[in-house]
C-alpha cells in the first residue's frame, strides 16, 4: 500500500465527495437490512394468520378475514419495493460520488505525469521508451482508478455492511448465524486465488496484445519496405504466429473464468442448503419461526458480493500499487535543467563559448573536449564536421537541453544559466536534424512557436523557406492536414516547412542543425539565398556536413571527435589548405561529377 499514499492528497482534495460516498453507504446498506426483516415478519404474519383464518372461516367471516390478511401483505409488499427503489437510488448516488471523485482523480493523475514530462530534460527521454512512458500515463493511471474508484466504492460497503449484517444476524440467532457464514471464507479464499490466476492470465494477454500491435504497426509503417523486398507472405506468416499465440493465451483466460460464477454459485448454494437445514431444525423444536429462515437466506445473498469483491478489491489494490510504484518513478525524476536567476530579458545575441566539453550521461560517449567560438550579434556561424562530431551536441547546449560537464556559454556576457529556461528557448529559432510535425495544418505548423497565429507571417515564412508555392499548390493551401510526423510531405517539403517554423517566430538566434541535408544543392542554394536576408542582424548557427552550407557564414569551425580542428572564415580556411579545404574540393568534385552523370 506504500506507494499508494501518494494519491491521499488526491483524497485529500476531494474529501467532500468521498465523506459523502460513505454516508451514502451506510444509508443505502440500512435499506438492504429493513426489507429482510420485513420478509421474515411477513412470512410469520402468513403463517400465523393462516392459524386464526381456519376458524374464521368456519365461523363465517372467511372473506372478510381473507382481505384484512390480503390488505397486511400488499403493505408488506409496497414496503419492501420502497426499501429496494430507495436503496437503489442511494446506489446511484455512491456512484455519483465515489466513482465520479475517481475520474477526477485521474484527470489530474494525468494533467500531473504530463506536466512533469514536459519538465523533465531531454536526457530523461533518452533513457526511456515512448511507449514505456505512454504506458504509465494510460495503463497505470486506469489501474490506479480502479483501486480509487471501485476498490474504494466496494472496499467501504464491505466494512459497513459486513459488521452491520452480521451483528443484527447475531442479535436474532448466534447458532444459525455461525452455520449460514461457513462457507464464505472459503469462498473469498477461492476467489483470491482465482482472480490472482486471471490477473497473471490477463497481464500475458496484455504483453501478447502489446506485441500484436507494435508488429502490426510496425508493418504498415513499413509497407513500402515490406513489398520492395516481396516480404508480404513472411509477414502474413509472422502476424498469424504472433496471432495464434494471443489466441492460446484468451482461451486460457476464458477457462479460467469460467470457473468465477460456478465457483460463487455453488458456494452460495452450499451456504443456502445449510441455512435452510439447520433453521428447518430449529423451527422442528420451536425455537425460531419459517420468516427467520428466509430472512437469513437473504442475509447471506447479501454477504455473497461483498465476500467475492474482498478477493478482487484485493487483486486490484496489489495491481494498482504495482502502477503506482512504476508512476511514482518517473515522479521522482527530477530535472536538473534550472534557471539560478530566472533573468527574463531580450537578448541581441552576442555568443560566447569558453572550454565546452560534455559527455552524454546515458551512453558516457565523450562529445565535446574544450571547445570555444565566439558569435558577434549579427553574425553568422558555421560549424562543418562528420558524423559524431559534436555539432548537434552546441545545439543542444545553447538551448539548454543539457548542462556542460565544464566551461561556460555566455549569452550578451551573461551566463546561459542566470537566464529564465523558457525565455531563452523562445528567443531562439531551433531547425532540428531530425523534422517533426505534428498531425495538423501546415498552417498550424508553422504557427507553432507563436502566440497567436499571424496569416502574413506564415506565409512570408514560408516564401522564405522556399516551400510556399508547395504549400498553395495543394488544394487546401496552408489548411492542408498532415498524416503522422508529417508524411503527406516529401522529405525536402517537411525540412524546409520546419524552417518555416523556425523563421516565423522571428528569433534573436536561429540554428540550422543539418537541415538542408534531404533537399538538392540547388533547391539548398534558393534557400540559403532567401535565408541571407533573414539572417541579417540576426545571429545565425548553420551546423551541417556539406561546405556549400556553411561557406557563407562569417566564421566557420571544422569539428572532428569533439574537438576544433579548424576555424576561420570561408577564404582563410581554403588558403590553409587543411581539413576544410580538402572537405570542400571533394564535395565539389562530388557534385560535379553527379550533374555530370545526370547530363
Amino acid at each position: 500500500m506504500k506507494p499508494l499514499w501518494r494519491l491521499n492528497k488526491y483524497l485529500y482534495k476531494y474529501k467532500g465527495l468521498l465523506l459523502l460516498g460513505i454516508l451514502f453507504t451506510v444509508i443505502s446498506n440500512i435499506f438492504v437490512i429493513i426489507p429482510a426483516q420485513l420478509v421474515r415478519l411477513a412470512i410469520d404474519y402468513v403463517v400465523e394468520s393462516k392459524t386464526f383464518f381456519q376458524p374464521l372461516s368456519t365461523g363465517g367471516m372467511g372473506d372478510e378475514a381473507r382481505d384484512v390478511f390480503l390488505g397486511y401483505v400488499v403493505i408488506f409488499g409496497v414496503l419492501i419495493l420502497v426499501m429496494a427503489l430507495l436503496r437503489g437510488f442511494f446506489l446511484f448516488l455512491i456512484r455519483q460520488t465515489i466513482i465520479i471523485m475517481s475520474r477526477r482523480v485521474e484527470y489530474d493523475l494525468k494533467n500531473e505525469i504530463f506536466y512533469h514530462y514536459q519538465n523533465l530534460p531531454l536526457s530523461f527521454y533518452r533513457k526511456n521508451s515512448t511507449g514505456d512512458l505512454m504506458a504509465r500515463i494510460t495503463e497505470d493511471v486506469s489501474r490506479v482508478r480502479m483501486y480509487l474508484g471501485p476498490a474504494i466504492m466496494y472496499g467501504i460497503n464491505l466494512l459497513i455492511l459486513f459488521p452491520l449484517v452480521i451483528s443484527y444476524m447475531i442479535s436474532v440467532n448466534p447458532t444459525l448465524t455461525l452455520y449460514s457464514l461457513l462457507p464464505l471464507p472459503v469462498l473469498s479464499l477461492s476467489i483470491y486465488f482465482v482472480n490472482n490466476l486471471i490477473n497473471e492470465r490477463s497481464e500475458k494477454i496484455q504483453r501478447s496484445l502489446s506485441s500484436l500491435s507494435t508488429y502490426v504497426q510496425e508493418a504498415f509503417s513499413g509497407i513500402r519496405v515490406l513489398k520492395a523486398f516481396v516480404r508480404e507472405e513472411d509477414s502474413a506468416r509472422d502476424f498469424d504466429t504472433a496471432s495464434e499465440d494471443y489466441k492460446v493465451k484468451s482461451i486460457n483466460l476464458t477457462k479460467v473464468n469460467a470457473l468465477f460464477f460456478p465457483l460463487i454459485m455453488a458456494l452460495v448454494g452450499i451456504s443456502t442448503i445449510i441455512t435452510v437445514y439447520v433453521g428447518g431444525m430449529q423451527v422442528i423444536n420451536g425455537q425460531i419461526g419459517y420468516g427467520v429462515i428466509a430472512e437469513f437466506i437473504l442475509y447471506v445473498n447479501m454477504l455473497t458480493w461483498p465476500v467475492t469483491s474482498l478477493g478482487w478489491v484485493t487483486s486490484i489494490i496489489q495491481r494498482a500499487a504495482a502502477s503506482q510504484a512504476r508512476i511514482n518513478e518517473f515522479l521522482d525524476e527530477k530535472n536538473d535543467i534550472l534557471s539560478k536567476e530566472n533573468l527574463e530579458i531580450e537578448i541581441d545575441g552576442l555568443v560566447k563559448v569558453t572550454d565546452l566539453s560534455f559527455t552524454y550521461p546515458d551512453s558516457g560517449v565523450k562529445a565535446l573536449d574544450k571547445v570555444s567560438f565566439e558569435i558577434g550579434k549579427g553574425q553568422t556561424l558555421g560549424i562543418i564536421g562528420t558524423t559524431g562530431s559534436g555539432k548537434s551536441t552546441i545545439a543542444n547546449l545553447l538551448m539548454r537541453m543539457y548542462d556542460p560537464d565544464s566551461g561556460q556559454i555566455q549569452i550578451d556576457n551573461e551566463n546561459i544559466e542566470r537566464y529564465s529556461i523558457s525565455s531563452l528557448r523562445r528567443q531562439i529559432g531551433y531547425v532540428p536534424q531530425d523534422v517533426f510535425l505534428f498531425s495538423d495544418s501546415i498552417g498550424n505548423n508553422i504557427a507553432f512557436g507563436l502566440e497567436s497565429a499571424d496569416d502574413e507571417l506564415i506565409e512570408q515564412a514560408a516564401k522564405d523557406a522556399d516551400v510556399y508555392q508547395n504549400i498553395v499548390d495543394f488544394p487546401k493551401g496552408f489548411d492542408t492536414m498532415l498524416g503522422e510526423r508529417g508524411i503527406t510531405l516529401s522529405g525536402g517539403q517537411k525540412q524546409r516547412v520546419s524552417i518555416a517554423r523556425a523563421i516565423a517566430k522571428e528569433p534573436k538566434i536561429l540554428i540550422l542543425d543539418d537541415c538542408l541535408s534531404a533537399v538538392d544543392t540547388k533547391t539548398e542554394n534558393v534557400i540559403l539565398n532567401a535565408l541571407k536576408r533573414i539572417m541579417e542582424n540576426r545571429t545565425s548557427i548553420i551546423i551541417s556536413h556539406r561546405v556549400s552550407s556553411a561557406k557563407l557564414a562569417d566564421h566557420i569551425i571544422v569539428l572532428d571527435d569533439g574537438r576544433i580542428l579548424e576555424q576561420g572564415n570561408h577564404d582563410s580556411l581554403m588558403n590553409r589548405k587543411g581539413v576544410y579545404a580538402e572537405l570542400y574540393e571533394k564535395q565539389t568534385q562530388s557534385n560535379e561529377s553527379m550533374d555530370d552523370s545526370l547530363i
